[in-house]
């Protein structure tokens, strides 16, 4: 007591000293507690949104480590390697901050102010949110950081010049986040921003000029550069159109890789592995809704398409098909391409097996697959590859069958169609 009365601190005194110490120090333990919280909130949404962009597709190669890139896009233009997307300083991105993440995923330049081939989406990226690339980018951070420094690309000339991708920019590339439509629903709109942004959609399904610039962001179908995959219309009822199908339809072929119309294959499979498999419900259903919107609806009142008659010549190809159908195929697939629900895709009236690019189904023959192993689907079955049993003329003449039979109509397929499919 001495010597609280030397600097004139009373008891009482101490006691409100004691008392307020307490308290700021239970503040401060506090705030350091929901910062903490904060953060992991912040992570675990990042997580989620780049499962929605299938971040890790791209930025891990096959038997890699997550995120440390070296997976190799072979484009017309050359080969591009995707980079180590790690926090690891010398190899990854450990030196960026929040402000250099945004300028790559929104304005499509890199830390050092290069600008970035668009072998890298960020045509489609430029409409996220800064709330969510910060979100992406606080994920990033919080993985554990691989040292790898990976091969640089291999871009031929002239498309190597970067004045040359000054003047794509200026032609081809527009920058802008997302801005809601307000005549729409909240759903449609969350749909349109998860296809159109974040999820890219357009980056495969759409067409693209000689200088590898989409034609436009219509979703309108076109040849996946590099992978000699198709990426049907999602707008035309003749491909991959979904105006006629119902929410739960839709939401169930994302979701779980096949429903009773169809079933994923090549790319989209995996896109349904790695990323949409994983989204919430209310996303999944919001892409549907934005997706369904989107596809032309047949006119009710349109006269029952007539199969014209095939000539004698073209009777006898597609007849050559038949036996290689009903030694192969029949099995699975129905003596009438009927298929059996959910395992086994119908044929007949298969719009991926007419459509105008017969790529994906020679393909499929080729090399079979499997509908993506889903939680909703965890044992898919599948086809196996045919390449080693038969041999090209037999495959051109069973897909021609099957794109003409049971109410089909498609082009013939030739042994040269099914060569240029393999992309030698």
């Amino acid at each position: 007591m001495k010597c609280m009365n030397e600097v004139g601190i009373t008891s009482k005194q101490w006691v409100i000293i004691f008392v307020v110490g307490g308290l700021l120090s239970m503040l401060q333990m506090a705030s350091a507690q929901t910062l903490i919280d904060s953060n992991e909130e912040q992570v675990q949404r990042g997580e989620y949104l780049a499962l929605a962009g299938n971040c890790m597709g791209c930025h891990t190669t096959r038997g890699g480590e997550p995120y440390a890139g070296g997976r190799r896009l072979n484009t017309p233009f050359g080969q591009f390697v995707t980079p180590n997307i790690t926090p690891d300083n010398e190899t990854g991105i450990g030196r960026w901050n929040e402000e250099d993440f945004w300028q790559a995923l929104h304005f499509g330049k890199s830390r050092d102010g290069r600008y970035l081939y668009p072998a890298f989406p960020y045509t489609e990226y430029t409409k996220v949110t800064r709330q969510d690339a910060d979100a992406i980018f606080a994920y990033l951070r919080s993985l554990p950081s691989v040292v790898q420094t990976n091969p640089s690309h291999t871009i031929r000339s002239p498309y190597d010049n970067q004045s040359l991708l000054f003047l794509w920019r200026t032609w081809y590339f527009k920058e802008g986040v997302y801005q809601p439509d307000q005549s729409k629903s909240d759903e449609w709109n969350r749909g349109n921003y998860l296809v159109q942004g974040l999820g890219h959609c357009n980056a495969c399904h759409t067409s693209r000029n000689v200088w590898g610039a989409s034609q436009n962001d219509k979703l309108t179908g076109g040849e996946i550069m590099g992978t000699h995959w198709y990426a049907p219309s999602l707008i035309s009822p003749v491909e991959a159109g979904v105006g006629e199908w119902s929410i739960d339809d839709i939401v169930e072929l994302l979701s779980t890789g096949i429903n009773s119309h169809a079933v994923t294959s090549g790319p989209m499979a995996t896109i349904v592995r790695q990323s949409l498999q994983h989204l919430s419900d209310y996303d999944m259903r919001s892409i549907a809704v934005y997706l369904q919107s989107l596809g032309d609806k047949r006119d009710s009142d349109e006269a029952p398409r007539k199969i014209p008659k095939m000539p004698e010549h073209v009777r006898q190809y597609v007849a050559l098909g038949e036996k290689v159908y009903e030694q192969h195929c029949q099995d699975c697939h129905g003596e009438s391409g009927q298929g059996v629900p959910k395992i086994y895709p119908p044929l007949a009236g298969n719009r991926s097996v007419t459509m105008s690019s017969p790529l994906n189904t020679i393909r499929s023959v080729l090399y079979g697959g499997y509908p993506p192993a889903t939680s909703g689907n965890p044992r898919p079955h599948g086809m196996p590859p045919y390449q080693h049993f038969i041999q090209d003329t037999e495959i051109a003449w069973v897909v021609s069958y099957i794109r003409n039979a049971w109410g089909n109509l498609g082009s013939l397929v030739s042994p040269e169609d099914v060569d240029r499919s393999r992309g030698n």
